[in-house]
């Protein structure tokens, strides 16, 4: 699976709901305001220019734009580091304030049914777009699953 696939699979309208949730002050916090900006090729980047360009950021995640799809996926996670937190320590993966060490075999956390268990602990807590972007960027990521998940209550 392709990080793409993953914003592909919330559909527009959720994609839509994922980047009006984009905090533009965690980003700078984190250090990643410039380098998005430049990625997402904005003169301004705030979150009317976000809410605005949402149409060319889906064109983009549609043509597979995988390197964008790793930029924005940034944006994203550090917007939602409350959510991570939660499921990192619900799933038992141990962390540093939702970051863990990439030598850490994290994939060993993630047993059978892991992702239906967090979908159904966290989808009233969370944004269901969000909670389902972390949910298949941490599979893109430490899995080697096909598809992205979409449970069947979602549908």
């Amino acid at each position: 699976m392709q990080i793409s696939e993953v914003y592909l699979a919330l559909g527009e309208s959720g994609f839509g709901q994922l980047i009006r949730s984009v905090s533009i002050g965690k980003l700078k916090t984190y250090q990643l305001y410039d380098a998005f900006k430049a990625s997402a090729h904005l003169t301004k980047l705030n979150t009317e220019s976000l809410h605005k360009h949402i149409p060319r950021f889906w064109a983009r995640l549609g043509a597979h734009d995988e390197q964008f799809a790793k930029d924005l996926a940034q944006t994203v996670l550090v917007s939602h580091l409350d959510l991570i937190i939660a499921v990192l320590d619900f799933l038992g993966v141990p962390h540093e304030g939702g970051f863990f060490n990439k030598d850490l075999d994290a994939k060993s956390y993630l047993t059978e049914g892991w992702a239906e268990r967090v979908f159904e602990k966290f989808r009233t807590v969370y944004s269901e777009p969000v909670l389902l972007f972390y949910i298949n960027h941490l599979s893109w990521e430490l899995t080697d699953r096909a598809e992205p998940f979409a449970p069947a209550s979602a549908a």
